[in-house]
């Protein structure tokens, strides 16, 4: 049996998921994992959005350091509370 990938996994991977810089394998793993993964299914999603709206924004603009690290712990700590298997 194929271990199953965590949340902390998923978003870890993201990033090159979304640029398709990931081994196919590790893309079918993500793609099953989103199946039963609202919270992760969201960050995605939000994810895929904000690439979209910098690549038409213009100038690039950096995301403070803390911003970047309160996003992450909230992100972890609601895939935490909201996993699969976890009933609302």
């Amino acid at each position: 049996m194929t271990r199953k990938l965590s949340c902390r996994e998923i978003l870890d991977n993201l990033s090159a998921y979304v640029d398709a810089e990931l081994d196919p394998s590790l893309c079918e793993e993500i793609e099953a994992h989103m199946q039963g993964c609202n919270p992760c299914v969201a960050f995605l999603n939000t994810l895929k959005k904000t690439v979209v709206l910098v690549r038409y924004s213009g100038e690039p603009e950096q995301v403070p350091q803390e911003v970047h690290i309160d996003l992450h712990r909230f992100l972890r700590d609601r895939c935490k509370d909201d996993g699969p298997g976890k009933e609302s």
